[in-house]
């Protein structure tokens, strides 16, 4: 009996000293790390501040330091958004938008709803609801020479250049590239054309007395 309790004590003891050890601290650590950039990361946080000893925003310095100024590579774009637009805001650059073509495929129904929504928040409280420059403002009087965009001017008009106007302003409009992205504004012109009538194609055909007398001639000839 003496025996069998001297070994309950020996197993209790080494089954306390396992756990005890395997709680360790020394247990946590890892051995020797093959890749220590890949386990221990030196990515740079934006917004955490920098050790001004290492790294500068100065171009001046880039070299003696290492050169970090938060900001994304030139060209660089954010997933899914459309490139920038660079036509400057002059006549120059007016005329030149009528060669820039909607990058947008054809709205959805959940796009053209989203677009009909945004289209009502920043458009329609002066050209309307249907575009036709019956907003509130402008048939209050206080802003005039709000643009009617079902006229034959509108329609006929590039998807680029009613962009760049969305985009910079025109006349008594205000830009909207701070209220807008650049999705939003060509979705913006995508709505506009369904608001617009479509144009009418006139077909022409030929007379009957034209065919006539072209088949009294070839039987004359004959």
């Amino acid at each position: 009996m003496k025996r069998i309790s001297n070994f309950k004590i020996v197993v209790s003891v080494i089954t306390l000293s396992i756990i005890i050890s395997s709680c360790s601290d020394v247990k946590r650590k890892p051995g020797s790390i093959y890749m220590p950039d890949m386990t221990y990361s030196r990515a740079l946080e934006t917004y955490v501040s920098l050790d001004s000893t290492i790294f500068t925003t100065d171009p001046q310095k880039r070299g003696r330091e290492i050169f970090y100024n938060a900001k994304p590579v030139a060209g660089a774009l954010a997933l899914g958004e459309l490139p920038e637009y660079t036509l400057p805001d002059d006549s120059a650059g007016y005329a030149m938008s009528a060669s820039v073509k909607n990058p947008l495929t054809p709205l959805t129904r959940k796009d053209s709803l989203e677009a009909s929504r945004l289209f009502n928040i920043n458009c329609a409280i002066c050209h309307g609801a249907e575009g036709k420059a019956n907003g509130p403002l402008s048939t209050s009087g206080k802003i005039g020479a709000v643009a009617n965009l079902t006229l034959d001017l509108y329609i006929s008009m590039a998807d680029g250049t009613m962009y760049h106007s969305i985009f910079y302003g025109k006349n008594n409009m205000g830009s909207y590239a701070s209220q807008l992205s650049r999705k939003q504004r060509w979705q913006m012109v995508q709505y506009i054309r369904t608001l617009q009538p479509k144009p009418t194609a006139t077909a022409t055909t030929a007379t009957p007395v034209a065919a006539k007398t072209d088949s009294t001639m070839t039987a004359k000839a004959k």
